[in-house]
């Protein structure tokens, strides 16, 4: 909480250290600890304040492909602004505070803003992902096993990239459907759900 009434116009500097209680406290939080550095200049104004909020660090959470526990970095700058009034807005980065308020309570904020800062993509290298699990994902979803050489670099692919470049239109044609075409394994099991 930072009480703000008693602040004078200008800039105010705070600093926090993120641990593993914090997450603790936060419910259905998909990060489960972690130690995260937050450095907030607040800059105070007639009718608003404005805050810039910097954070680095690390987080745990869970692998998307194994569900095995994965740390992960996070760093960014964003700006909040806190506005005094009472009607509600749309924009995330406008925060209506009630005018009789005398404090603001940043916690959630700060959840938010290390969450954004996460990776899209929240998986361990190829090496490094919970072998039977994938055995596992194997063995339901028609997946190449981890060791198996028809595995293409793409399923582990550690970066968000996509390369459409060679994508023509005449690719996605319904007309160019074969029935002898082979089908990806992955897709296979879906056919028969009809």
């Amino acid at each position: 909480m930072i009480p703000f009434l008693g602040l004078k116009q200008g800039f105010h500097d705070f600093e926090y250290e993120i641990d593993d209680a914090f997450f603790g406290e936060t419910e259905y939080s998909i990060i489960h600890s972690g130690n995260v550095h937050v450095t907030l200049s607040l800059e105070k104004k007639e009718t608003m304040l404005i805050g810039k909020f910097i954070i680095s660090g690390t987080v745990s959470t869970d692998c998307d492909r194994c569900n095995d526990p994965l740390e992960v970095p996070v760093k960014g700058e964003y700006q909040l602004i806190f506005r005094f009034g009472t009607d509600p807005s749309d924009d995330e980065s406008l925060i209506i505070i009630h005018p009789d308020a005398y404090e603001i309570d940043v916690r959630e904020n700060i959840y938010e803003l290390i969450t954004v800062s996460m990776p899209s993509r929240l998986s361990h290298k190829r090496e490094d992902c919970n072998e039977e699990m994938i055995a596992l994902l194997k063995q339901y979803s028609g997946l190449p096993d981890q060791n198996d050489e028809d595995l293409d670099d793409e399923d582990w692919d550690d970066e968000d990239d996509w390369d459409d470049e060679d994508d023509d239109d005449e690719d996605w044609d319904d007309d160019d459907d074969k029935e002898d075409d082979p089908i990806d394994p992955r897709w296979s099991v879906l056919k028969d759900l009809n």
